[in-house]
């Protein structure tokens, strides 16, 4: 420290307002302790990437696009719908207004809570120091915390020949915001941002093309979950281009690459590169804190993701899936360990949903991996066809799967394939945590006709082995 600079006391540090961050500070200020966020954009950053730019844009996007979608598809039917046209401004301006009422009712919260929220950056100096940029004519703040939660989230992957300059090339926050589709969009990245967005796009009335560099679109999924978003991406019209790689963009359109070597340049008015997402640790200043970090920029923790005895970190700035629920049932965790209360996430299912059409929502284990655990395992599969309530959506592609471990006949993954099984979910979720077994599931009643008696007559083909 520079003779002269007394730093600030701080209690409780929070470093970064997103779904991590501001349920951290929540957490501790629930806990008594006096809680300070600090935040690049200060108070309007409260929400993070998740709520202002990522989540809850792009399900606005995906509704919308599903509300149009859906309104061509039964356009000159008997029920004597007609085609729809999107406003894109009155779109922009429909959006921003949800973010800005959620982002404020977030901040009403942390300001109920007596949480303080400063617009800066932050970066530490010490075990238990740092210094807080604020910009313009203000001078640093430095500060002395007691306890500390990093919460910075993560940015997009930028890919050196098709850098973002907000005219041609975008990240997702971008596309997110025009207010005039192109004609031509091509999605570098069959990723679940890559799929949903592009999937939104295709059905508001642009060509879309995915270009993805491995064999498959939205890898590390179960390929019987992928197989039902190809086939519908193909019947709304996108064209899918797997083993292809991204070379630059010119006036003309994009290069890619096709595994065979051969080039062709496509069309394209407007480039969303979706091929992934760091942790945005970089310029933190992790070292002078005693903390390090992976070739990923991940922080190690422990199970109370504390990183030093000081501090934690959440997020995705640990190790695990970039997912706000994730981060926010691990900022519970990290606030209450550093409170001083005996705390640990132990999660036997975190769901993953991807919002692409049809929906997949994965969670625990599939059957291919519980196998490769040593499970005996039986597969519980029914396709939507078989639904009543899918029927009358128009709506039949796709199956719930369950996955049930023979040895204690509990419950132990599901992948659903359908409309709405972002919130079916959950369901398998609790089964999973609980144990449950197929007869738990099939002798709840569930309501008819619901798209969640899948589950419960999915789970009735469960034939316990004797004894």
């Amino acid at each position: 420290m520079v003779v002269g600079e007394m730093p600030e006391g701080l209690d409780f540090l929070v470093i970064g307002a997103g779904p991590g961050g501001y349920t951290a500070a929540l957490e501790a200020a629930a806990l008594g302790r006096s809680v300070t966020i600090v935040d690049r954009a200060g108070a309007e950053g409260v929400g993070g990437t998740c709520l202002l730019e990522g989540c809850i844009p792009s399900k606005a996007l995906i509704e919308t696009a599903e509300l149009r979608s859906r309104a061509l598809e039964f356009a000159g039917s008997a029920l004597g719908f007609q085609a729809a046209c999107v406003d894109m401004p009155k779109f922009q301006a429909w959006k921003n207004d949800i973010v800005t009422r959620l982002s404020k009712g977030v901040h009403g919260k942390l300001r109920s809570g007596g949480v303080n929220v400063i617009g800066g950056t932050f970066s530490f100096t010490g075990a238990n120091r740092g210094v807080i940029e604020i910009g313009g004519d203000s001078p640093p703040q430095h500060v002395e915390f007691e306890d500390a939660v990093i919460a910075v989230g993560s940015t997009a992957v930028q890919v050196p020949s098709l850098p973002f300059d907000g005219a041609k090339v975008f990240d997702a926050a971008g596309i997110l915001d025009l207010e005039e589709l192109p004609q031509h969009l091509v999605v570098v990245g069959g990723g679940y941002i890559g799929m949903e967005i592009g999937t939104a796009a295709q059905k508001l009335g642009s060509l879309v093309v995915v270009v993805e560099a491995m064999d498959t679109i939205l890898p590390g999924m179960p390929p019987s979950a992928v197989k039902h978003v190809v086939r519908r991406a193909r019947k709304l019209g996108i064209e899918i281009l797997t083993g292809h790689a991204a070379q630059g963009v010119g006036d003309e359109g994009i290069e890619v690459v096709g595994p065979d070597g051969a080039s062709r340049t496509l069309p394209a008015d407007a480039v969303l590169v979706a091929v992934g997402r760091r942790p945005a640790t970089k310029h933190l200043g992790l070292a002078a804190a005693g903390i390090r970090v992976d070739e990923q920029g991940l922080i190690p923790v422990d199970a109370g993701f504390r990183a030093s005895s000081h501090i934690a970190a959440v997020g995705d700035a640990v190790a695990g899936p970039a997912l706000a629920h994730k981060a926010i049932a691990e900022a519970k965790v990290a606030a209450r360990a550093l409170c001083g209360q005996p705390a640990a996430l132990v999660s036997t299912a975190i769901p993953l949903v991807v919002f692409s059409d049809p929906e997949i929502a994965v969670v625990g284990l599939d059957a291919a991996a519980a196998e490769a655990s040593g499970m005996e395992t039986a597969v519980l599969r029914l396709p939507f066809g078989a639904s009543g309530r899918a029927a009358t959506m128009e709506s039949t592609e796709g199956a719930v799967e369950l996955v049930v471990d023979r040895a204690t006949n509990a419950v132990v993954g599901a992948v659903l394939v359908g409309p709405h099984v972002s919130e079916l979910v959950g369901e398998m979720t609790l089964a999973i945590e609980m144990a449950a077994t197929p007869d738990d599931l099939s002798f709840t009643i569930h309501p008819h006709p619901t798209l969640s008696e899948m589950v419960q007559d999915a789970a009735a083909q469960y034939v316990a082995l004797p004894g």
